[in-house]
């Protein structure tokens, strides 16, 4: 089989969320939190050093607040949900906080208070507010402190404090910004669920009784007539029961004909390389060969089982029916429409004005598939002349 197609698009991968998908906002903030709490503490450390005369206790109190961030980023990795037990995260924090306070009572302390109150903001909200005002009233008294014995950029040491009361309620409205987020996509993602589930059953219910069910029924009208036809006419008994032999094996085939179907597209797969494995396989099983031209396209789910069964439906045609010894398959986009076109060098046929007529002579591959392409949006066009092969399109809006 000769192919040509261009790389295969990525496809989008979704995920469902469980129960505990509220947990994901404050998860994803805290890590952010602790991340910039480690940073800006150790950032500020590296800028103080030639600030202070003895830097021991400034970088030691450092050190503990990029460790603690570290292990709290560790916690969440393994953990995320732990953010959901508010209590001991703030506790264990804060205790952690006093111990940097104790270590270095100056601009350690105030990066360590800021990423806590930003913290309590992400794990409680605005509930957070009164501990960020106690980490403040502290950081003032730290800025007294710090002011005693320097009097310089008195301006910038007082206004440190207040960056907790900042952090809090700043931390506090983007995690309800980002739950609010969430929980509309989740909606979202569970609502084309529900249709696309929706509208697989209807398409499972119109195939079954587009085929096997109107086959069943003349089936079971044959069946309820045999009884009383083998008591009076022995001869029509004996065609009826020949029907509901050969009713029950056409049932049979179409229903292994609708599996087939229903398991030829596989959602997760590129779609032409979906194309390209249906193809090879009917070449395998019949000799003839198939050229592609493949370009990458990702349509909706029942655009990709119509299309899919349109070509199977196509190459059937072209086995029973055309003596051909090429078959060339095209997938195109093409001005905002996604083409599928099955050619063949075989005998061809005269095509009627409307394809409709083509039921009266009980051809209803061509007419399937036009149903097909008339169900998902688009049309299909046949174009043949004895002994000038058989072209086979369906256009859908892309």
């Amino acid at each position: 089989m000769t192919v040509d197609r261009a790389t295969p698009a990525t496809s989008a991968e979704t995920w469902s969320a469980g129960a505990g998908f509220r947990a994901v906002a404050p998860a994803a903030l805290a890590r952010a939190v602790l991340l910039g709490r480690g940073a800006a503490t150790l950032t500020a450390a590296g800028t103080a050093l030639r600030l202070v005369p003895d830097a021991r206790s400034l970088m030691l109190a450092a050190a503990v607040a990029v460790l603690t961030s570290a292990a709290g980023l560790a916690v969440l990795a393994r953990n995320p949900y732990v953010v959901r037990h508010p209590v001991p995260v703030l506790a264990i924090d804060g205790l952690l906080t006093v111990a940097i306070l104790a270590l270095d009572p100056g601009i350690a302390y105030f990066c360590a208070a800021a990423g806590a109150s930003a913290l309590a903001g992400v794990v409680i909200g605005l509930r957070a507010l009164p501990l960020a005002a106690a980490h403040a009233a502290l950081g003032y008294r730290v800025a007294a402190q710090v002011l005693a014995t320097g009097p310089d950029h008195a301006e910038f040491v007082l206004a440190f404090p207040i960056a907790c009361i900042l952090a809090a309620t700043g931390a506090a409205v983007a995690t309800a910004a980002l739950r609010r987020h969430v929980e509309l996509s989740v909606a979202v993602v569970a609502s084309a669920q529900r249709a696309a589930a929706a509208d697989e059953r209807a398409r499972l219910a119109r195939e079954l009784h587009d085929s096997v069910a109107k086959t069943l029924r003349g089936v079971s009208f044959a069946a309820l007539a045999l009884p009383q036809s083998l008591r009076r006419h022995p001869d029509l008994a004996e065609r009826l029961a020949d029907t509901v032999s050969t009713g029950a094996a056409a049932a049979a085939r179409e229903a292994r004909d609708l599996l087939d179907g229903l398991r030829s597209d596989e959602p997760t797969r590129p779609f032409q390389s979906v194309l390209a494995d249906l193809c090879e396989s009917w070449q395998e099983d019949t000799g003839i060969e198939v050229v592609l031209h493949l370009t990458p396209a990702d349509p909706p789910l029942p655009v990709r089982y119509e299309l899919c069964r349109i070509l199977q439906e196509a190459l059937r045609n072209i086995a029973r029916h055309a003596a051909a010894t090429s078959v060339t398959v095209r997938l195109s986009v093409v001005s905002a429409r996604l083409t599928l076109t099955v050619t063949d060098n075989g005998r061809g046929f005269p095509v009627p004005p409307s394809l409709v007529t083509l039921r009266t002579e009980h051809r209803y591959g061509i007419l399937g598939m036009s149903e097909r392409a008339r169900l998902s949006g688009g049309a299909l066009r046949v174009v043949s002349n004895p002994g000038g092969g058989t072209s086979v399109e369906a256009a859908i809006p892309a």
